[in-house]
């Protein structure tokens, strides 16, 4: 039997202030709209997570309707994955925002019996599994989590203290490129002939097609981005010479 939603606040709240707002919230929203049966109560949450992520809605609702998604099935892989895409169209400010309220909500622990599982008590999103398909291309661990693989993919990739990836190009004939943003640890870009940057979370990296480059961890810090390549024509990645242990060294 499917559970039946309930609702009321708007009399609890607003009872004797507004009878009319009341009775549209708890009998006509919460009592009709979400009990109908052509969507599941699942995708009714995520609907209006988004929706009020869209209007700039950040406060108490949000938190509540967040709580709701997570009750009914919603799983911190997949609300990272919602959050993401919906930043996408909404904006990288709301994205944030609602980020943080999740981060709070979605608050699972897991027990730390080792360096990688504290680390990951620090983030949001999942470290995945070992990056083994391009170890080759690594110094070092580094570890690959698909947070949305829908319309943009979008990849969380995390790197061991050490690790990092070898100089190589995202070559395009016409726009392409990736971009980058920090979500934990500590880490480095640099682009041939430039100095490097550090990233720390919320950093974002814009690098062009056909800039030869590379990204990774402190010596002494994990380091996790998430990664979008920009679709363009003729786009494929040339990998090339690791990162020197001089080169490495010098950044301090």
């Amino acid at each position: 039997m499917v559970e039946k939603i309930v609702q009321t606040a708007g009399r609890e709240q607003l009872g004797d202030f507004a009878p009319t707002f009341s009775h549209l919230n708890d009998d006509v929203l919460f009592g009709e709209v979400w009990n109908e049966e052509a969507i599941d109560v699942k995708t009714k949450c995520i609907i209006t997570v988004v929706s009020l992520m869209a209007s700039g809605i950040t406060d108490s609702s949000l938190t509540y309707h967040l709580q709701n998604a997570k009750n009914h099935g919603v799983t911190k892989e997949e609300i990272a994955a919602i959050i993401t895409h919906a930043t996408m169209y909404c904006g990288w400010p709301k994205g944030w925002a609602v980020f943080r309220l999740a981060k709070d909500v979605w608050n699972e622990k897991v027990e730390e019996l080792t360096d990688k599982d504290r680390y990951q008590n620090t983030i949001f999103f999942p470290i995945g599994e070992p990056n083994d398909a391009f170890a080759q291309f690594f110094v070092g661990q580094s570890y690959l989590a698909p947070v949305s693989t829908e319309q943009v993919p979008i990849y969380n990739v995390t790197f061991e203290p050490g690790c990092r990836n070898n100089w190589h190009i995202h070559h395009a004939s016409s726009a392409g490129g990736q971009l980058l943003i920090c979500v934990g640890g500590r880490g480095y870009y640099q682009e041939w002939g430039k100095e490097a940057i550090e990233m720390t979370p919320g950093t974002i990296i814009n690098i062009p097609a056909n800039v030869k480059h590379w990204h990774g961890a402190t010596p002494n810090s994990w380091f996790s981005h998430l990664a979008l390549e920009i679709p363009g024509e003729d786009c494929h990645a040339e990998w090339l010479e690791p990162v020197s242990e001089e080169e490495y060294k010098a950044l301090g």
